[in-house]
């Protein structure tokens, strides 16, 4: 499949990259399919989650084990089953991270712990979990 992506031009993704959210992303419900990239693997500790219905749509996402955070949290029967999650290890908790000012690369990532992703890695369903009084924002600096 071919995607025009504003961010990162004509891209080609194969079906193995694609991730499917049923329910889509709060306030992004139109958006229910996206490529998982990584266009710089080896120097970056950072996805990126690529809508497929509207190329203006993407988000930055890293796994929260990669800044030393665990996450504890239960799904219930419905979510578990909109994704068709049976085992816990088929699971990929993501958090979606922003830019305190998008236009500035300079500015601090930070990571909206509040709503992590779960993705089934088997089915490639996925969908994101609100989490009420987490209480913690963490901002990621580069160590330059």
């Amino acid at each position: 499949m071919q995607i025009d992506s504003p961010k990162f031009g004509r891209i080609e993704v194969a079906d193995d990259k694609l991730i499917t959210f049923p329910a889509g992303l709060p306030g992004f419900e139109d958006c229910r399919r996206f490529a998982l990239l990584h266009p710089d693997a080896a120097q970056s500790r950072v996805f990126y989650l690529q809508s497929v219905e509207q190329p203006e749509v993407a988000f930055s996402i890293a796994s929260p084990d990669q800044f030393g955070l665990h996450y504890e949290f239960s799904l219930s029967d419905a979510e578990l089953a909109s994704i068709g999650l049976q085992r816990a290890e088929d699971a990929a908790v993501m958090v979606i991270l922003r830019r305190d000012d998008p236009e500035n690369a300079a500015s601090p990532l930070r990571a909206i712990l509040t709503a992590p992703l779960v993705i089934n890695l088997g089915s490639q369903m996925g969908l994101q979990k609100a989490i009420a009084n987490i209480g913690c924002d963490i901002t990621l600096r580069s160590a330059d």
